[in-house]
């Protein structure tokens, strides 16, 4: 099984290449656009492990987004309502990028991947923005059993998150919420 994992949009967009659970490359955009943090879409990433790897993107069984956007979109509308109407500026600021590009990030990422050819759309899954800085410690730490804190500073809700890996699962049990952090 390939699993491929990507991460961008934001800042440091990277892509990760999995096979049967292990990982058999993973780089940043930055390495070959020579732009710091670079945000854009890993296209030079994910071509490089295709090609590093000898497969095509047909092979590939799931691509995994690192966060929920949908989800992150309603906290951001929910602080700016909180915080209204101290908070309209902000909400100004950040709702045009939502609207024109980051609600529809599926489509978006979907479209990018066509450059490498077709791309079943079921493929295409989201991970919660924590369980993903869970899982690239746990699984690449080589304990077969661990406990696990991530501290970042919000996902979609979640700042901080406690659980434990065991195997092959992740168990996130609590967690702290936006705006604590």
């Amino acid at each position: 099984m390939y699993i491929l994992g990507i991460s961008c949009f934001y800042h440091d967009s990277a892509a990760c290449l999995l096979h049967n659970g292990e990982i058999i490359g993973a780089v940043q955009e930055e390495r070959f656009t020579r732009v710091k943090h670079d945000q854009s879409f890993p296209k030079l990433s994910i071509q490089y492990l295709l090609n590093n790897s000898n497969i095509k993107i047909s092979q590939i069984d799931f691509i995994v987004f690192y966060e929920k956007p949908i989800i992150k979109f309603d906290r951001i509308l929910t602080t700016h309502l909180d915080f209204s109407p101290r908070g309209f500026r902000s909400f100004c600021n950040s709702m045009p990028i939502w609207i024109k590009q980051k609600l529809f990030q599926k489509k978006t990422l979907l479209l990018e991947l066509k450059s490498f050819g077709d791309v079943d759309s079921k493929k295409l899954l989201f991970s919660e923005h924590h369980l993903s800085h869970a899982a690239s410690s746990f699984f690449t730490s080589g304990f077969e059993k661990s406990s696990i804190i991530t501290l970042d500073g919000v996902g979609e809700y979640t700042t901080t998150a406690i659980g434990y890996g065991d195997k092959d699962k992740i168990f996130l049990e609590e967690e702290i919420q936006f705006p604590h952090s």
